[in-house]
């Protein structure tokens, strides 16, 4: 993490333990661009972990019958036939192999869900991953209360939090979200929502002055989702609903500018580590889930036992009791070439469990704006030097101030690579960012008493380079994404 403006003095590099990753080779490097030719030289902020190489077994070549004298000419129709033969098979190999990409790339296509401009060849057809697509009957209606289709996906982004977390489900009738009426309202509801959408349960519910007279009202009915509960009904109060306790901070003192964090400062912060080794950040959103970055797993990498993740920690060199990863969920529309919708979902095996040092961050609303301007902050283990393989011991921290998307894509910053689903942070001048090995981790912003995940650390070109921000994925964009998987992966 390059952390250090001029009016902050580097951190002491001499002093602080490392722990060695395999070192990026020049040629590894990852370049991303959006535009058709555009390419910049940037960094994927994660470090990556490379297998043993696959020695293929040796290829042995029958030896030919020594030529004899008289029979030279059958001997070269022996070659002929058998290159012709060869030439034959590696024709039809190459036949079947470009009718198997361009029918899977349709199927995938045609079912609204695969993305069809994922330039990611490289994404294994593996159990960990979610590659599944729904099937749907052609009378199906949109968040009824009734699953149609095979996996539910008709009522899923039915549910969504607005200001002051109002409480807003979509009706099937207009496609509207509306505000619930309170009147009526208890702890069984509320518990029923949050483990619609993937929490165990319920944190607490209260009632908000409605801000317009139309809402949706209970009706007696057997219970089931919550979409399928309600009609369109005149209010008075409406539903404010948090389904998990989130985005606080016990410890508070800080110094600006590229510091070592304090045990508690970031409770949300995680270190995801393969086979032992850190690899990216993540953020703690519920007791069962963890949001990163997408880029964290390569083909090689997405094997869901070879990963640990590490709580309320602030030192690699103090690790706690991992817990383990039951499932890797990414995203099916990132793009590993401008890497677009770069997030990704950890279902973990157990639940984690909540204290001083350990808590999530809040999810924002819909609506909630942290305009240009905003300061917030950003953590992570990453390297302090652009290029460096070596991560930090120390959770560092970095105050950055968030970036208009227009600006960040002008000619001198990033030419037109920033998408609606980017949000750029940090400063023109350069020295503060985020860097090699923090990937995956929060940029967060506070907003009433509360830290809000406003960002995942996604790419940059250098770190900490004037002109060249960091770049977060959205996590505001993500949210019907990551909403409905929690509640199609729910515990």
């Amino acid at each position: 993490m390059a952390k250090n403006d001029a009016d902050s003095p580097p951190p002491p590099y001499n002093s602080v333990g490392v722990h060695t990753q395999p070192t990026l080779k020049p040629y590894e490097e990852v370049v991303y661009g959006s535009n058709p030719g555009l390419t910049f030289p940037n960094q994927p902020r994660y470090i990556p972990q490379y297998p043993p190489p696959v020695v293929a077994p040796p290829v042995i070549t029958p030896s030919l019958p020594p030529k004899k004298k008289n029979g030279c000419c059958e001997n070269k129709a022996q070659i002929y036939k058998a290159a012709a033969a060869a030439v034959l098979v590696l024709a039809l190999l190459g036949v079947a192999i470009w009718l198997g990409v361009y029918y899977g790339t349709r199927k995938l296509s045609d079912t609204g869900y695969g993305g069809g401009d994922d330039d990611d060849k490289n994404q294994p057809d593996d159990d960990n991953i979610l590659t599944k697509y729904d099937t749907c009957p052609n009378n199906t209606y949109q968040c009824d209360g009734i699953k149609n289709c095979q996996l539910g996906t008709d009522e899923t982004n039915c549910v969504e939090f607005g200001e002051n977390n109002s409480l807003q489900v979509k009706t099937v009738e207009d496609g509207r979200f509306l505000p619930v009426c309170y009147n009526g309202w208890n702890k069984v509801y509320s518990d029923l929502v949050c483990s619609q959408l993937g929490f165990r349960q319920s944190y607490s519910s209260t009632p908000i002055v409605a801000k317009a007279p139309t809402g949706l009202q209970l009706i007696s009915r057997p219970l089931s989702l919550i979409q399928g509960l309600l009609r369109v009904s005149y209010c008075e109060s409406t539903v404010s609903l948090q389904c998990v306790d989130c985005g606080k901070q016990p410890s508070q003192s800080r110094i600006i500018g590229g510091t070592v964090a304090k045990s508690g400062q970031w409770p949300w912060q995680l270190s995801l580590q393969f086979k032992g080794s850190h690899v990216c950040g993540g953020v703690l959103i519920s007791p069962d889930f963890v949001l990163t970055a997408a880029h964290c797993f390569p083909s090689a990498m997405v094997s869901a036992e070879n990963w640990n993740v590490y709580a309320g920690i602030v030192s690699l060199d103090k690790l706690t009791q991992p817990y383990l990863v039951q499932k890797i969920i990414i995203n099916e529309n990132y793009n590993s070439r401008t890497n677009d919708q770069d997030v990704a979902l950890l279902k973990l095996k157990s639940p984690v469990s909540f204290n001083d040092n350990v808590q999530p961050a809040c999810l924002p609303v819909v609506g909630q704006q942290f305009p240009q301007g905003t300061r917030c902050w950003t953590s992570g283990f990453g390297t302090t030097q652009a290029g460096s393989a070596v991560v930090s011991k120390d959770l560092m921290e970095v105050s950055v101030d968030i970036l208009d998307t227009q600006v960040c894509n002008t000619p001198s910053v990033y030419s037109g690579a920033v998408t609606k689903y980017m949000i750029c942070a940090g400063k023109l001048q350069g020295g503060k960012d985020s860097c090699q090995g923090d990937s995956g981790g929060p940029l967060v912003c506070q907003g009433d008493s509360r830290w809000y995940l406003v960002g995942l650390t996604s790419w940059g070109s250098g770190c900490g380079e004037r002109n060249k921000p960091g770049v977060y994925t959205r996590v505001s964009s993500a949210l019907p994404w990551i909403y409905s998987r929690m509640q199609q992966e729910k515990p």
